[in-house]
């Protein structure tokens, strides 16, 4: 018998002879394939750097949740079905055809522009790929975001959450077209108490800032979703002007963003000295 025999049915009755190990494919690897942008335009509409500007706050006492996938993927300060039909190839499900001011503008859950208004996707979607970024990023996000809040108002009977957002410069304006550095967002006194926005505002204003509110933000969903100053829970959107800390041009911070992230500092401890059990 020859002794090979068994060794060469063996290798006959192996799968492949090697194994092919690729990069797993990431969901924003999947977006750029289908974008006729590239990254440099599409970054344009982050919130550049402002995990960076407010990276100081648990030192003084604040938790802090940051979004780790950018707005043109998916953005978690819209409600996460707010989709516009005219992108999608398949029909959408009902609770997914929104009609709101924020579709039609093309910013809504997912992007149909960037801010320059340039139009992201040579192609069409389908609601899988909708489904697949709402399910991955904003449904775990506000998941957590919620527990925070629940945790927080727990502990201290009330909670206060602020929204942290970069604006464009050429947004930057309030009604009569004024120039602004911050804009204030509490739904026009409905997401938190006043005594909050009035404190934020003179803080930031006795800093040499412009401060505005409610114009040109409001505040998004999730000021609007959970600010609810009757049961404990105070929220308010900070929009920052890019302008004070990076050239929207080059996408790279500028001298300016020392002295913003060291008077945000002090924003935060003045935020954690006062006393709001008046809430």
């Amino acid at each position: 018998m020859d002794d090979a025999a068994p060794v060469m049915r063996a290798i006959e009755a192996e799968a492949a002879p090697f194994r092919l190990m690729r990069p797993a494919a990431t969901p924003t690897a999947a977006m750029m394939a289908a974008s006729r942008l590239d990254r440099h335009a599409i970054r344009r509409s982050e919130d550049a750097h402002v995990d960076e500007l407010v990276a100081g706050a648990p030192g003084c006492g604040h938790a802090l949740i940051a979004a780790e996938y950018a707005r043109a993927f998916i953005d978690v300060n819209r409600e996460p079905w707010e989709l516009d039909p005219g992108m999608f190839a398949d029909e959408l499900p009902a609770y997914a055809r929104a009609r709101t001011a924020r579709v039609a503008a093309g910013l809504g859950a997912i992007a149909r522009i960037v801010c320059e208004g340039q139009e992201i996707y040579a192609r069409k979607l389908t609601f899988t790929e909708a489904e697949s970024r709402v399910r991955a990023v904003h449904h775990p996000y506000h998941a957590a975001l919620a527990a925070l809040i629940a945790e927080t108002q727990g502990r201290h009977g009330r909670a206060i959450l602020i929204d942290w957002h970069s604006m464009p410069a050429a947004a930057a304006r309030d009604r009569m077209g004024e120039a602004c550095d911050m804009v204030l967002g509490d739904r026009f006194g409905s997401a938190c108490a006043a005594q909050i926005s009035r404190h934020i505002e003179r803080a930031l204003a006795a800093m040499g800032y412009r401060v505005c509110r409610n114009a040109p933000y409001a505040g998004g969903y999730t000021t609007e979703h959970y600010g609810r100053p009757g049961r404990g829970v105070h929220a308010v959107q900070i929009e920052i002007n890019r302008a004070l800390y990076f050239d929207e041009t080059q996408l790279c911070l500028t001298e300016g963003v020392g002295r913003l992230k060291a008077n945000l500092g002090r924003l935060f401890a003045d935020l954690a000295a006062t006393d709001w059990a008046v809430l």
